[in-house]
């Protein structure tokens, strides 16, 4: 859920001040860096062809048709201490099968590891599992399909007790399926009446039961670890990203389509059985804590820091309500003028909450019941990704490079 609390984190940085190394990595890709062992992973997708330059903000148009050049599909490892380039993997090429959308990637799933292999999954390719020298240990390919717009696709694996599951919702045939770890065999798929999202799935392990939430535009659906569904809610904006994430023992749903009305936030008790749709008027109910008919952002995922829930959105705009009830904190406060987006989910540490612009600036915003900002952190450069917390670190992915960022001696 981005949170850590660590008194070696930076609050502030910039292009030269508390960088521990800056890295280029070759290629596109909006896949969030991962630390594994005394490497950094990233995916990336690398054109043979000069690519159009990638643009921010919420617009029409941003459709592009499948490329005609060859690309390299690549796993990079960074080494932690020094920002070299330990070794890249090249795991598939050819021309891409799908087009994207001008601010998307063929890179934009985070992989996932064990800490003994090395999970990474490319949307309309497949999933290819590395060790920890890059070297190919098994990998499951996956018929490309289309998705809406063209826009392609975005949604990233999970990794949970030896079993991999990864939702593919798409235009053609969505599903659901489990993968063995080790292998890669598939352990059980269970297709879906559902067309594309881009939401990562989430293993919810309440109180009850343990379970995969999978956000979609027609059903928010729950499934137990075989595949059979436990419960499915109605009633999501038209297009859903953000990802699921618990706590509190509550589990909180989000999405917000800019071009809707309706942008709803939920809070779901664990236990839920069947349909628990709100009724028309209701803002609870059994299953449903609380509710916020216009409280869901597009793209970041919400985050809970304290006893807040905090979102915040594409255009800039920043709220806070109370994470048990629902009730305001207070309003839309604005972060920044202009046509700045935001894309990347906040992250959160001692007592600050980050937002990450996609003109790669950091906004340091204080916690608490008025909201503050503190401070502001440019790196200077086009950025989507969501930042990875690890080690007393902050490792940031640019269109173009990846940031180590620490206070002088850290280790």
């Amino acid at each position: 859920m981005g949170v850590a609390e660590d008194p070696r984190l930076p609050d502030r940085w910039s292009t030269t001040e508390n960088v521990a190394w800056v890295a280029d990595i070759p290629g596109r890709g909006w896949s969030s860096p991962i630390v594994v062992g005394n490497v950094v992973v990233v995916t990336s997708v690398v054109s043979s062809a000069k690519e159009e330059v990638a643009r921010g903000g919420l617009y029409l148009g941003g459709e592009r048709p499948p490329p005609t050049d060859p690309h390299r599909w690549v796993v990079v490892a960074v080494d932690w201490a020094t920002g070299a380039i330990r070794w890249e993997a090249e795991v598939h090429s050819g021309v891409p099968p799908s087009g994207r959308h001008l601010k998307n990637s063929f890179a934009s799933a985070t992989p996932v590891s064990d800490g003994e292999r090395i999970y990474a999954y490319f949307g309309n390719v497949g999933i290819f599992a590395l060790d920890l020298e890059g070297a190919l240990l098994w990998s499951k390919r996956f018929e490309p399909a289309g998705t809406r717009y063209g826009w392609g696709t975005a949604a990233s694996p999970v990794l949970h007790d030896g079993r991999l599951y990864i939702v593919s919702d798409n235009d053609e045939q969505s599903f659901i399926v489990a993968l063995d770890a080790v292998t890669g065999d598939e352990i059980w798929r269970v297709d879906r009446s559902e067309g594309s999202n881009w939401a990562t799935p989430f293993i919810w392990e309440n109180e009850l039961r343990t379970e995969i939430v999978t956000a979609g535009t027609d059903k928010v659906r729950s499934y137990d670890l075989d595949g059979n569904l436990l419960w499915e809610l109605t009633g999501m904006s038209s297009i859903t990203i953000p990802t699921p994430f618990s706590k509190f023992g509550l589990l909180y749903l989000a999405s917000g389509y800019i071009g809707d009305q309706f942008r709803p936030v939920y809070a779901v008790r664990p236990g839920a059985t069947g349909d628990i749709t709100l009724a028309e008027g209701e803002t609870s109910n059994e299953d449903i804590a609380w509710f916020l008919r216009q409280g869901g952002p597009y793209n970041p995922s919400p985050i809970v820091y304290g006893d807040r829930y905090y979102t915040l959105y594409d255009r800039g705009f920043f709220t806070a309500h109370d994470a048990r009830t629902g009730e305001l904190v207070y309003d839309r406060q604005r972060i920044t003028r202009g046509g700045t987006g935001f894309t990347a989910s906040p992250w959160a540490y001692n007592g600050m909450i980050f937002a990450l612009s996609e003109d790669g600036d950091t906004f340091v915003i204080k916690a608490g019941p008025e909201f503050e900002i503190l401070a502001t952190n440019p790196l200077d450069e086009f950025t989507m990704a969501t930042p990875a917390i690890a080690r007393g670190s902050l490792v940031i992915r640019t269109l173009s490079k990846l940031y180590r960022i620490a206070d002088p001696g850290s280790p």
